[in-house]
């Protein structure tokens, strides 16, 4: 008798992606950044704050206080320092405010000669009638940038009112909260969901408390410099100018800005170069000595990923979007890196 046939083993083709319904959920997606930016930009800041003022918490718990009273004692502690700060800067801004239109004045017949000189030096360009030119304001690019999409004072107001509240209750529920997003997964994906949401904890608490230590120390350095050279309103210019360097891509625009305002006119011309030329180098000495130093290791983002990621952000939220670009990035690079399907994406953006 012959032997019976073995059946052939029959081979499964791996389901393909369906690209269409991947598109319309990246664009649904979008949309809804773009839509509820100013919700989404209140809750990712009050979860920076969160993870800043997490050890703050642990430390209470150490006390034996209770959760909710350790979260609401930190939370107070916050709103303390924020009011220290600006009580103890507000005689510096006020003063600021006062004489702020004269710097205004200096700055715009400093641009209005540069302007001619520029204009001058165009032999092809017609000379024009000044009355019967209608010259119409329009703001700064950069503002345009910063403040694109937050709506009135009175939203933005009102949003941040929000803040308090919402670390408040991300600090007291911040076990429940892990907890539950880990049940939403699947019973075999749960321990991989467990470990994601711990690497993004400890990256978001490192890039804050790196930033912040990198910002104190910019600060310091320049207000140090800056009263040295005698420009005016020094202690709240050199902060200022010290925090406003840790923006990523403009940072080294709105850096020198507060300076050479104050500055212009103020102090002599060589003074005011090495007032320049410090806020350049330490914007640099952070880029390439601290940033590695104290977040290179936490972000592990190649500096194409980084720069892509800046202009997508900062296109989508404007300002706000290019100093939360690099934490987004990195937490869905570590996303990336625990999904067996998207590790070649989270290669793709590491270094």
């Amino acid at each position: 008798m012959s032997e019976p046939l073995e059946a052939a083993p029959v081979r499964t083709q791996a389901p393909e992606r369906d690209w269409a319904h991947i598109i319309i959920a990246m664009g649904v997606v979008l949309t809804l950044c773009y839509v509820a930016e100013l919700v989404l930009v209140v809750i990712l800041v009050s979860t920076l704050l969160a993870f800043i003022l997490a050890p703050v918490v642990e430390a209470l718990g150490r006390f034996r206080l209770p959760r909710g009273l350790a979260s609401l004692v930190a939370v107070l502690i916050l709103l303390a320092l924020a009011y220290g700060i600006t009580y103890a800067s507000y005689n510096e801004a006020s003063n600021f405010v006062e004489v702020s239109p004269k710097y205004s004045e200096r700055i715009r017949t400093a641009v209005a000669s540069f302007r001619e000189r520029a204009e001058s030096l165009n032999p092809l360009r017609a000379p024009a009638d000044d009355k019967n030119v209608v010259k119409i304001q329009t703001s700064s690019p950069i503002t345009d940038l910063v403040t694109r999409g937050f709506g009135s004072f009175s939203q933005v107001l009102l949003a941040l009112t929000f803040i308090p509240f919402l670390v408040y209750f991300m600090l007291s529920w911040q076990q429940h909260a892990r907890s539950a997003t880990v049940m939403l997964f699947r019973m075999e994906h749960r321990h991989t969901a467990y470990i994601t949401l711990g690497l993004i904890s400890r990256m978001i608490r490192s890039f804050m408390v790196g930033n912040l230590l990198i910002g104190l120390f910019m600060a310091a350095v320049s207000v140090a410099v800056f009263g040295a050279l005698h420009l005016p309103f020094f202690l709240l210019v050199g902060a200022i100018s010290g925090f406003l360097s840790l923006v990523p891509y403009l940072g080294i625009v709105l850096a020198l800005a507060p300076p050479l305002m104050v500055g212009l006119g103020q102090v002599e011309s060589g003074n005011l170069a090495a007032i320049a030329l410090l806020v350049v180098a330490l914007h640099f000495f952070a880029l390439n000595v601290l940033y590695p130093k104290f977040l290179g290791n936490r972000m592990q983002l190649n500096p194409l990923a980084i720069t892509m990621a800046l202009l997508f952000w900062g296109w989508l939220w404007g300002g706000m979007g290019l100093v939360l670009a690099i934490p987004i990035t990195a937490a869905v690079k570590i996303i990336f890196d625990h999904i067996e399907s998207l590790k070649p994406w989270g290669t793709w953006l590491g270094e």
